[in-house]
C-alpha cells in the first residue's frame, strides 16, 4: 500500500493558530522596542547636534549660521538624520537670544507628537 507523505489541513491550521498567536505576543514588544530605539537616537542626535554648535561657538567665537555650516567647515559630515521623521530637514533651529551673536544657538526635533513618556519631541 502507497502513503501520500504529507500535512493534513488539521495539522496546517494548528501551525498557523500557533504562529499567529506568537504574533500577538511578539509584534507589540517588538513595535514598542522599535519606538523606544528611535527616541534613544533622537536623544543621542540632539546631544551630538549640541556638542558641535558648542564646539563652533568655542572655535570661532559666533554661532553658525546654520546647522549647513557645521559641515562644510568639517565639524561633521552630515547633518545627522531626525530619528523620529527620518529626515534631517526637520530640525527646529533656536536662535541666539543675544543679538550681538546671531546664529543657531539650539536645536530641536521638529517631529510631531510625543515621546513612550508623554514628552513632546519639539521640547527635548
Amino acid at each position: 500500500m502507497k502513503r501520500n507523505h504529507g500535512f493534513t489541513l488539521v495539522e496546517l491550521l494548528v501551525v498557523l493558530a500557533i504562529i499567529s498567536l506568537l504574533l500577538t505576543i511578539a509584534l507589540p514588544r517588538y513595535f514598542a522596542s522599535v519606538q523606544r530605539s528611535r527616541e534613544v537616537a533622537l536623544m543621542e542626535n540632539l546631544q551630538v547636534l549640541r556638542s558641535g554648535i558648542d564646539k563652533y561657538y568655542a572655535d570661532k567665537g559666533e554661532y553658525p549660521a546654520s546647522l549647513g555650516d557645521l559641515v562644510s567647515r568639517h565639524y561633521f559630515r552630515s547633518i545627522p538624520l531626525d530619528p523620529v521623521t527620518e529626515s534631517s530637514t526637520t530640525w527646529q533651529l533656536l536662535p541666539s537670544a543675544d543679538p550681538d551673536k546671531p546664529g543657531v544657538a539650539d536645536i530641536r526635533s521638529g517631529a510631531p507628537g510625543k515621546t513612550r513618556d508623554g514628552i513632546a519631541y519639539q521640547s527635548l
